[in-house]
């Protein structure tokens, strides 16, 4: 019997001329076709983006500008399906593309989020340039997102890309590490993509420093081991640190009418940057037009790496600042957000609870995070699979918008777990993902398991009571004065809105 996979191909854009060419390759493979291809337009609104004739259903949707981490984040959560396989604008598929990429994610046991496509660069046989290295590291990287699949409900459990990181770079390796933290794993695919050598202006490598604003968010969230957690080797930072320091010393000592000690810091800074631009020129073509690009860009990369890592370091400082007085709010799903249907397995089942909408569009503007915690014993009762579980999850996230985190809980009252409520798992967890305290999250629900796991995380929780809710839940709940009417009043309850 064959395993039928579901799945939807989200492609980031800024318009490529590359795009066409890859939707049409889509649409002429071999193989099980996607349920739907999403492109997330992450240009300026109002430019119209020229698509070819297709049979495929293609939905383009504005995904505002943010960078690829925003877009691939618009495109997953447009998307109903539980597989979920990003392509950049610029790579190539071969004709059996889908039918490899369902190959590779049918044989995926269930702790497995994603897999990850084999990158082939084209490279000439000559010795290559530095943009022509760089390229070819993509081929034995770690995660590269131009070809990778993941699971929607593990991108829904960790929260998506992390969009503080706003280039092509770093986004997909934080991904992954939070993926493997969370006890999933990644496993390397059989399909091949083609990925391109981009071509090099003369201060492509300059601008590329941009990334080490980057590196100071990965190091602020993975330590100074960050790293050697994503294979990325050891880095010029310091060396960069020390030319840019020399520099500096030369620059300010003149102006202090101290020659001496300028010609010898002018020595330094000279000897530390031909060092540099020697590393790089030595295991290149080494033609006059190489040399001299290496030459000029050695002598800019120091300064423009320390200017954006400072830059990246304040970043951080910023959010940790704002991150400590952060509120986040937490919601039960069933008969708290959505009207409760035994172990539903039916999207078409989704009832939004009055009111609801209102109160989380009143929270997103606030630039509040909300995520969901819930029990869905279902699974572990053989009642309804985890696939209904993440297409009924995916319409609550189409009629409710998109929530931050969602920690569900798929196992059974006597399994022994410690994410099942009124255990503190799922609300640890979500405060773990939102980047917030437990004792700054609000827990939502219907009934005394959500208080009780509020309170054994140190949450503050509020019962919004339901039909199912028991009487006496409620009366203890009212002598503690932890009872609202609805979602509004539990907000205001608890001095959120």
């Amino acid at each position: 019997m064959t395993t039928v996979i579901d799945y939807t191909v989200v492609i980031p854009t800024t318009g490529r001329d590359n795009l066409a060419a890859l939707l049409s390759a889509l649409d002429n493979a071999d193989g099980p076709r996607p349920a739907e291809v999403i492109v997330a337009d992450d240009r300026r609104p109002g430019e119209p983006l020229p698509l070819p004739p297709l049979s495929l259903p293609v939905r383009v949707i504005a995904s505002g500008g943010g960078g690829p981490a925003a877009a691939r984040n618009a495109g997953w959560r447009a998307a109903r399906t539980e597989w979920i396989a990003c392509l950049d604008d610029d790579v190539s598929i071969g004709a059996d593309w889908p039918r490899a990429l369902v190959t590779d994610i049918a044989a995926l046991a269930p702790d497995c989020a994603g897999s990850q496509a084999r990158l082939s660069v084209p490279l000439p046989e000559r010795a290559l340039t530095d943009s022509e290295r760089d390229a070819a590291a993509l081929m034995t990287a770690w995660w590269i997102t131009a070809d990778m699949a993941y699971r929607r409900s593990v991108l829904a459990e960790l929260g998506g890309f992390d969009e503080r990181f706003p280039r092509a770079y770093r986004e997909d390796s934080d991904l992954a590490l939070r993926v493997r933290r969370a006890g999933y794993r990644i496993e390397p695919g059989e399909r091949v993509t083609r990925h391109p050598v981009r071509s090099e202006a003369l201060l492509t490598s300059v601008r590329a420093q941009r990334g080490n604003a980057d590196d100071a968010v990965m190091r602020h969230k993975y330590g100074g081991r960050w790293r050697e957690l994503v294979g990325a080797g050891p880095g010029r930072l310091g060396g960069h640190v020390r030319a840019t320091a020399a520099l500096t010393v030369a620059v300010l000592s003149a102006a202090a009418g101290r020659p001496r000690a300028a010609l010898t810091a002018s020595a330094v800074w000279a000897a530390l940057t031909a060092g540099f631009a020697a590393d790089r020129i030595r295991p290149g073509p080494r033609t006059a037009r190489e040399v001299t690009t290496m030459a000029a860009t050695s002598a800019l990369i120091p300064p423009a790496a320390c200017w954006h890592r400072l830059r990246g370091e304040l970043s951080v400082w910023r959010h940790r600042e704002r991150s400590r007085e952060r509120t986040a709010v937490l919601f039960d799903r069933d008969d708290t957000l959505i009207e409760d249907g035994p172990y539903l397995a039916d999207p078409g089942g989704v009832r939004p609870m009055d009111g609801v909408a209102a109160s989380l569009r009143r929270l997103r503007a606030a630039g509040v995070p909300v995520g969901v915690v819930s029990n869905q014993s279902g699974v572990a009762r053989g009642l309804l699979t985890e696939r209904q579980l993440a297409a009924v999850n995916a319409r609550v996230e189409e009629l409710l918008g998109p929530f931050d985190t969602w920690q569900v809980c798929v196992h059974g009252p006597d399994d022994g777990c410690g994410c099942r409520k009124p255990r503190d798992g799922l609300v640890r967890r979500a405060a773990s993902v939102l980047g917030v305290a437990p004792s700054r999250c609000v827990v939502i629900g219907d009934t005394e398991a959500d208080l009780r796991a509020a309170d054994a995380a140190g949450a503050r929780g509020v019962l919004v009571p339901s039909p199912r809710t028991q009487p006496v839940e409620v009366l203890r709940a009212r002598r503690e004065q932890r009872v609202a009417d609805d979602v509004g009043g539990a907000l205001r309850l608890a001095c959120v809105t």
